[in-house]
């Protein structure tokens, strides 16, 4: 039986999504809350060998094959829609954060999330998946979790619960995801909001930043704002919507896209924050899209302004 998970999560202490061994992670979490179920074995659906696909939300290639990868393969979020191949095709693989490993499913629950967030970067509403044998009442098992979560004081809220089919992934079923990135633009530290937004004291000219924001809309080359460490084959990408709002001392960046380069967020936030400042002119964006390197482009924002808040499907 497969059920999908919609999830929120303060990323301040976590070491973002994907589990590891030396720190908490949001599937570590999830996976000890499910631990006194019985996992879905049955459901045998094997990787294609000598395959590759683009993470469609970082952009970095996963290879589908027995080779090992390095955890640089995985970055701040992935996930995305495949019509070339079917979702079931990867449903029992998971990265091993130690060795970097790809393992098969065996006698553990094994917990599929739609983005794969960095430490520090939080969620209201992220997705995932998982096989039990158990036919479970989709509330009952929400509480479940969520007492199991807060007996292992996770900061992780299951918010729903409902059975999909089997051809159901939440990375490889999803057509696109949004982003919000938060800065508190004023003169007072951040006290209450600490660690959820990025504090600027310096004014930011929001007029600026829009028309800035406006030569990023589109199909572009986005090499000036992928990682150095990006693994991804093309630098291409869609950005369907990049909104700047005010909602009082705070000022909203929302961005959508079917799929993101690692870091691509963070770092047009921060080349928009120095339009903002008045370091760059609202034309140097198009002037750094051409200029296609990283070094051209402006600083990546932090962390702890940046939230999943969607995911498409």
């Amino acid at each position: 039986m497969r059920y999908k998970i919609t999830i929120e999560y303060d990323g301040t202490n976590l070491l973002g999504w994907q589990e590891q061994l030396d720190g908490p992670s949001v599937q570590d979490y999830l996976q000890r809350a499910l631990s006194c179920f019985t996992p879905d074995t049955a459901i045998n659906n094997e990787v294609p060998a000598e395959e590759e696909d683009e993470d469609a939300s970082t952009g970095e290639r996963l290879q589908k094959s027995n080779s090992n990868l390095s955890n640089n393969d995985f970055s701040e979020a992935y996930g995305g829609a495949s019509t070339e191949r079917s979702p079931a095709a990867y449903n029992n693989v998971r990265e091993d954060a130690s060795t970097g490993e790809r393992l098969q499913k065996s006698n553990k629950i094994v917990v599929f999330g739609a983005g794969r967030t960095d430490a520090g970067v939080h969620a209201t509403s992220q997705v995932a998946h998982f096989d039990l044998k158990e036919d479970l009442v989709d509330w009952k098992l929400r509480e479940a979790m969520n007492a199991r979560l807060r007996d292992i004081e996770a900061p992780v809220s299951v918010i729903s619960v409902e059975k999909v089919g089997l051809d159901f992934h939440a990375r490889f079923s999803a057509k696109g995801r949004g982003y919000l990135y938060r800065i508190l633009n004023r003169r007072a530290p951040a006290i209450l909001e600490k660690n959820r937004v990025w504090w600027v004291p310096v004014p930011l000219d929001v007029e600026k930043m829009r028309q800035g924001a406006q030569y990023l809309i589109g199909h572009h080359d986005f090499s000036s704002f992928r990682a150095a460490a990006c693994q991804a084959k093309s630098p291409i990408k869609t950005l369907d919507k990049l909104d700047i709002e005010v909602h009082g001392e705070e000022i909203h960046f929302i961005v959508e896209a079917r799929s993101f380069l690692h870091h691509q967020v963070r770092n047009m936030v921060g080349t928009l924050k120095m339009v903002g400042d008045g370091h760059l002119e609202p034309e140097d964006i198009k002037r750094i899209l051409e200029e296609k390197r990283r070094s051209a482009a402006g600083v990546n924002a932090p962390a702890c302004g940046l939230y999943l808040t969607k995911v498409m499907y």
